[in-house]
């Protein structure tokens, strides 16, 4: 049974484009970890400061080790947080 975390982020006003930068440099990061099955990033239609990440796991364990990659880290912790007014992370166990 795969392990999914939907993340919200809501960008700080003006920041957008840097957030979509840093989601641009992370996804092909993220995509090539052993136990990441799927990274998508999205951008609201209606919200342009308001972006959906969905991220799929082999198991819980290969998101607690994506917390840890020096990725996670710089680009997430370091670059995107301080860009970011909100946001919420939510983990799933997928049913099928």
């Amino acid at each position: 049974m795969s392990y999914v975390v939907i993340a919200t982020w809501r960008a700080k006003p003006g920041q957008a484009g840097r957030i979509k930068e840093i989601l641009a440099t992370v996804a092909p990061i993220n995509r090539a970890e052993e136990k990441m099955l799927a990274f998508h990033a999205h951008v609201s239609v209606d919200d342009p400061d308001t972006f959906v990440l969905y991220e799929r796991y082999t198991d819980a364990s290969g998101y607690a080790e994506h917390r840890e990659t020096e990725a996670f880290r710089t680009h997430v912790l370091g670059e995107a947080l301080p860009n970011l007014a909100e946001r919420s992370v939510k983990a799933y166990e997928l049913l099928d």
